[in-house]
């Protein structure tokens, strides 16, 4: 099997720093409620009062009161991030998936419902009452909230600002696995450059530097680096990348291998899918086939991007002309590359299109996709030991899809709402609305599904893509007795016109099996995801330990150096 690179001097700090200190810090080890007491969380006036280090003892002291006696048992570590994943959206997926099978649907259960723990995560932002998935996805890497639209640096840094995000980079879960001696891995549908993936390993100040044509000139002048060479320069690489987002890594003379007439965004000149393979053993793909016929034996690092953008929708996926595999297909060859290691592995796993499907108004897509995320969580814990692998599934933010009105028992999730027969409600026809017209079980806050006339689309319900750039004031709504509302391109109501539904900010689920999984109940900041997962793997508590993060109790609760992770100097 290839020999991994590794983090060479920052591994030599830590292991130099833990010889150093093994005589004075205890070894980590299980808390108790004492111990948990002990950590002194400062009072503060908030948010002002709000700062990186605070968010970072805060979460600290929060995952330690909540984990037991369950400290450094997981071996690995796998995240699973549904992008958008509303209560609402679980609760129709779950129906969904139910009435395919021919079932009522609402007794069905999702992969990750049976999970023994559960807990409610909030989701907001230093700055934003309902966040983005670049701010909140910072919050579970890193544990500290941050601003919306930027990744893994902390709330010191205004969007956009380079200069300030210097020595303000938050150490990253993913950073820290690879300095322990981890094997790590990303999977995803959507770019790997994109917000949620990107917080995995990359830091800037705005979630759009995907690509160097995308950094302002005075960025890049003041040395910031676009998220595609970051995942590339990196010192160690990821063992496993699996997603879309090809064109940020291709020049733009370099023709797509996919589709004609389409070539590379990189106005720098490089192809950086060449730098990847310069790494010993690595590998990269682009399709299904050459996936598959990997020798993962054999094979060093693998980058595999499936689209120039995002990956497509399961829906279209079996269309697709170069082929892609499905979110299912990435985490069973991920799990099998990475169990492969001789000390453990983090994964990060992402659904990144059920919040496309949300934005463009479409329920069956989201629905759809959530249903995806449930065969890949299924296939994961297939193959790992409830007894060494901790998974945590969650979401990043919510969606406005209101699951609503008064649908008898198995009325198909994506139809029109049938009442229960009484004396005012006739079981044959379709509840009606004061106006005297139909509607359905699902429908958005806001969003291109608007009745109203657009500069694309006429007035009445909408199909997807509906991609309009002003509205105008809709008449009444649609009589949707002649519509497929079941349809995969139906765009459901939304009662204000935009031409993206919006993220919402209610809270979100957490679902967790494994050691450590005990710690996730109640209702935790954000933030906390990150230290119940670095609180249950010893090789990443002995990490943080060795940047003098621990307490006496062995308790990381002071915000990592990043430049001390990776061989500087304070």
């Amino acid at each position: 099997m290839h020999q991994r690179l590794r983090l060479s001097l920052a591994a030599a700090v830590i292991a130099a720093a833990l010889a150093g200190c093994t005589a004075t810090r205890p070894a980590p080890r299980a808390s108790t409620a004492s111990d948990a007491s002990a950590i002194d969380v400062p009072a503060i006036a908030r948010p002002g009062g709000e700062t990186p280090q605070w968010w970072f003892r805060a979460g600290a002291a929060a995952a330690a009161d909540a984990r037991g006696r369950t400290a450094g048992r997981a071996r690995n570590l796998i995240v699973f991030i549904g992008d958008g994943m509303s209560l609402a959206t679980i609760s129709a997926a779950r129906i969904l998936e139910g009435q395919r099978r021919g079932d009522s649907g609402e007794e069905n259960r999702l992969s990750f419902e049976t999970f023994p723990h559960t807990a409610l995560s909030r989701t907001y932002e230093t700055n934003q009452q309902t966040p983005d998935s670049a701010g909140t996805m910072s919050a579970i890497m890193t544990g500290v909230k941050t601003r919306a639209g930027v990744i893994s640096v902390d709330q010191r840094v205004p969007r956009g600002d380079c200069a300030a995000m210097r020595g303000n980079e938050a150490v990253t879960l993913l950073e820290l696995a690879q300095a322990a001696g981890l094997a790590t891995g990303i999977v995803t549908t959507a770019r790997i450059t994109h917000a949620t993936p990107a917080a995995t390993y990359g830091h800037s100040p705005d979630r759009h530097w995907e690509h160097d044509a995308a950094l302002p000139v005075a960025a890049r002048v003041q040395g910031c680096l676009d998220l595609a060479r970051q995942l590339v320069e990196s010192a160690a690489p990821i063992d496993v990348v699996l997603g879309g987002g090809r064109a940020r890594f291709l020049p733009a003379s370099r023709p797509d291998p996919e589709y004609a007439g389409r070539s590379g965004l990189r106005q720098d000149g490089r192809d950086l899918t060449a730098e990847w393979l310069r790494r010993p053993g690595a590998a990269y793909v682009w399709n299904a086939r050459q996936l598959a016929a990997l020798d993962w034996a054999r094979t060093g690092p693998v980058l595999g991007l499936f689209e120039p953008g995002h990956m497509q929708y399961q829906h279209e996926r079996d269309a697709d002309s170069g082929g892609e595999p499905s979110l299912a297909t990435m985490t069973r060859l991920a799990v099998d590359r990475l169990a492969r290691a001789p000390d453990g592995y983090f994964l990060m796993v992402e659904s990144g299109r059920i919040d496309h499907a949300h934005h463009a108004g479409n329920a069956f897509r989201a629905l759809d996709e959530t249903i995806a995320l449930s065969d890949a969580v299924r296939v994961a814990r297939e193959m790992t030991d409830d007894r060494d692998t901790l998974i945590l599934v969650t979401a990043d933010h919510a969606h406005t899809l209101s699951f609503a009105g008064y649908p008898v028992r198995g009325n198909p999730i994506l139809g029109l709402v049938h009442g229960v027969a009484d004396e005012d409600h006739d079981e044959t026809g379709p509840a009606l609305d004061l106006l005297g017209q139909p509607y359905t079980t699902l429908s958005y806050a806001n969003g291109p599904g608007y009745a109203g006339a657009s500069d694309s689309q006429a007035a009445g319900s909408k199909r997807f893509p509906h991609l309009p750039g002003r509205a105008e004031p809709a008449a009444g709504r649609p009589d949707l007795r002649s519509v497929d509302t079941g349809s995969p391109d139906y765009l459901q109501e939304a009662l204000l016109p935009l031409a993206s539904e919006s993220h919402s900010g209610e809270d979100v689920a957490v679902f967790a099996s494994g050691p450590g999984a005990e710690a996730v109940r109640g209702s935790l900041e954000q933030n906390v995801l990150f230290h119940l997962l670095a609180q249950a793997n010893a090789p990443i508590l002995r990490t943080l330990c060795a940047l003098d993060s621990c307490d006496r109790h062995g308790i990381p609760v002071n915000l990592p150096e990043r430049a001390r992770l990776l061989g500087g100097q304070r």
